[in-house]
């Protein structure tokens, strides 16, 4: 994913069944994938204790990798090869990596050149092999800034072709079970998304209408200072406000990139102690909300108005166990307060910030300061 974002940066201009089956098998409500990006198994033991529950590699791993991965409780989506396939039935395998990372993008050619974006028919033959292999598990690909920036120019060639990817047209959606993407808004790839977190929501947004609502879609989320030339580092409030406009624009897993170019294994999320421990707190509320979170929207229940017109607030509303609930994120940099409407409850109980708020003729107003998160139960 993320070797050719660096070069992005120098580069100038099955069936429905099959796929109902799938996530039958990996459905748990309890479980919400909390990832990290092709670190080593060595570390793994590590970021279990700090709320991840699955590693992303797109490569294979050997006997000795997949023991220690289970030794710390970890899962995994990995590549598909004759090794890894005698982990047919073991579920330490969560599913399969599709084999390329952002086939979206400008491929480099072996000569300090590049060549197109990956014809989409392509990636969808190698799913189609993948899954004749193991139709029960599914097919995981990530795809590239575009997703959210439309006109990037690291697709090169393929800049601002949107069909390429949808499914109506047999796009890129078409070669995975599980979608995601990445952009990292705070390291500033590019002046089109600088500084802009919601360009985090608004790839969900794409990767959701693109698959038809259909598709489990994840995205990454920047934690370092990726490269030297990187404009910024992300700060513990921009890496909750990124996971959960995520989140609440409807995100069904979320991963942390970690490397730094030129330290590229070095596990770096454990090189900053007040990084480390936020992104641990909020795996933790994640983790407890995960039946919250991966229950049914509910459509109809709360609205709400900002007081500052140009800071939107966006929110998520859902029910479990008998209660309602409504997440809440304010898009924009800059205070403003919100005004919910709600359809039942007397008071809201601001979920891990040891406050109430009481639900008067339907309604109760909350501030928010720049890229602000708020989760209300709502009693």
């Amino acid at each position: 994913m993320k070797k050719y974002m660096l070069f992005a940066f120098l580069f100038c201009a099955i069936t429905g069944s099959v796929f109902s089956q799938t996530v039958r098998r990996v459905s748990d409500p309890n479980f919400f994938p909390i990832s990290v990006w092709y670190q080593s198994v060595s570390n793994a033991q590590a970021y279990k204790d700090n709320g991840i529950n699955l590693y992303i590699l797109p490569t294979s791993l050997n006997e000795s990798g997949l023991k220690t991965l289970k030794s710390a409780g970890m899962k995994c989506i990995i590549n598909q090869d004759s090794a890894t396939l005698g982990y047919i039935n073991d579920p330490i395998v969560y599913g399969w990596h599709i084999g390329i990372d952002e086939p979206d993008n400008a491929q480099e050619d072996g000569k300090g050149g590049y060549l197109p974006c990956v014809d989409p028919a392509i990636i969808i033959s190698t799913y189609t092999r993948i899954k004749a292999k193991d139709p029960s598990r599914p097919v995981y690909l990530n795809l590239g800034v575009g997703v959210a920036d439309l006109g990037w120019f690291g697709r090169g060639e393929c800049c601002n072709n949107i069909d390429s990817y949808k499914a109506t047209s047999n796009g890129y959606v078409n070669a995975g079970d599980i979608l995601s993407f990445d952009i990292y808004p705070v390291n500033g790839g590019s002046k089109a998304y600088r500084d802009k977190l919601w360009y985090v929501a608004k790839g969900i947004d794409s990767l959701k209408s693109w698959s038809l609502n259909k598709k489990p879609v994840w995205t990454w989320i920047e934690t370092t200072k990726i490269s030297d030339t990187s404009e910024g580092t992300p700060t513990a409030n921009d890496i909750k406000a990124e996971v959960w406009m995520a989140l609440i624009h409807g995100a069904n897993g979320i991963g942390y990139f970690c490397h730094s170019f030129g330290h590229y294994e070095a596990g770096l999320l454990f090189a900053d102690a007040n990084i480390l421990s936020s992104v641990k707190a909020l795996n933790s509320q994640i983790t407890a909300l995960a039946p919250v979170l991966n229950s049914p929207l509910t459509k109809g229940y709360a609205s709400v108005s900002s007081s500052n017109s140009e800071i939107p607030i966006d929110i998520m509303t859902k029910k479990q166990g008998g209660k309602n609930y409504l997440f809440a994120v304010s898009m924009r940099p800059g205070e403003t307060v919100g005004t919910f409407h709600v359809r039942s409850g007397k008071t809201v109980e601001v979920i891990g910030e040891n406050r109430e708020i009481p639900v008067v003729k339907g309604s109760f107003t909350d501030k928010f300061a720049s890229y602000s998160v708020h989760l209300y139960r709502i009693k």
